[in-house]
């Protein structure tokens, strides 16, 4: 049995990685400030189908508390850390920059410090599509520059990813960023699309829809990004020989560094997606159409290339069916 730390344990993402290491029998401590960004009550139901395995402990406490961090990693010998932990949200980052600063940025730093002091043997951290920023050259691959972050939130994504490389490097310590494109499913945020949409279809109102329905997103399932997190975890990163400091790649290192893509690799016209959400429902949606926001960007597209070779392994669950699992999902939790 290994033990492993995943924190975020109460978020979306958090609880499907901590739920697929309890039922193959690892140890789990998971960690989650259950702030008020979205509804606690929901976070804590995600903790409640933790704490139905013995082998799950949870800890509430916030991780930019250097102190309390510190002592997570003196009390425990980890196998390996999954951090998820972070303040979400692109639209949110225009107006509470600061928290950014707080959850994404010191927080990491004291989570690689504990990573540090405590030898663990793989740190597998949460990155975005949103690095990709002003990129208009589609798929998006790993090997692109990423320096044109279009909001704060990706700004503090990329500079974990910076953050990280300089740990591997310094310390050997193996690190995995892998850039998550827009996850969606059961248990899902309510500040996401997904859940905007069906709860105020459902509610009779009108959905709001930016930049006049022209984007389009590598929708990726809940659980094909879980998937994605386990199989990386599971193989940590290594140096690799092909890495040339002369002309360097951004996704590989001379130090045991990666970075991975987790998308289907097919984007979908938001208008598409609406449309699955409305068949599922047996409704037609008033719209609302509206300017595209501060910090938003038009197209996300993954190429999963990379994370194909290193862990045979793609996201390849269906829109409608991923739609009418959330749907089945919402109407079970908000009768």
């Amino acid at each position: 049995m290994k033990k492993y730390l995943v924190t975020g344990a109460a978020g979306f993402i958090g609880m499907y990685v901590a739920k697929i290491l309890l039922e193959r029998g690892d140890q789990v401590i998971g960690l989650d400030n259950l702030n008020n960004y979205y509804d606690p009550e929901l976070k804590k139901a995600r903790i409640e189908i933790l704490t139905k395995y013995k082998i799950f402990s949870f800890i509430k406490a916030d991780l930019f508390d250097r102190e309390s961090i510190s002592e997570l990693f003196v009390n425990h010998k980890f196998d390996g850390v999954v951090h998820l932990a972070a303040q979400a949200g692109v639209r949110y980052s225009v107006t509470h920059p600061h928290s950014y600063a707080d959850s994404n940025l010191t927080a990491f730093l004291n989570i690689l410090e504990g990573c540090r002091s405590g030898k663990v043997g793989h740190l597998v951290f949460a990155s975005s599509s949103s690095v990709y920023g002003g990129n208009s050259k589609t798929p998006f691959t790993e090997q692109d520059r990423v320096d044109h972050p279009v909001s704060l939130y990706a700004a503090t994504k990329r500079a974990n990813e910076l953050m990280a490389h300089s740990y591997s490097h310094l310390y050997r310590l193996p690190t995995t960023g892998l850039r998550f494109f827009t996850v969606y499913g059961p248990w899902g945020r309510p500040d996401q699309s997904l859940f905007l949409f069906v709860s105020a279809i459902l509610r009779g109102e009108s959905i709001k829809i930016f930049n006049d329905g022209k984007m389009m997103r590598d929708f990726t399932y809940i659980d094909d990004i879980a998937m994605g997190v386990i199989l990386a975890l599971d193989k940590p990163a290594v140096a690799t020989s092909e890495y040339d400091s002369s002309f360097p790649m951004p996704h590989i290192s001379d130090a045991p560094y990666r970075l991975f893509n987790i998308g289907t690799s097919k984007p979908i016209p938001l208008m598409d997606f609406i449309d699955a959400i409305e068949k599922k429902l047996g409704v037609k949606a008033q719209k609302q159409f509206l300017p595209l926001q501060a910090g938003d960007v038009v197209e996300t597209y993954a190429s999963s290339e990379l994370l194909s070779a290193w862990v045979d392994f793609r996201p390849d669950t269906s829109i409608q069916i991923g739609v009418d699992a959330f749907i089945d999902w919402y109407r079970s939790y908000y009768p």
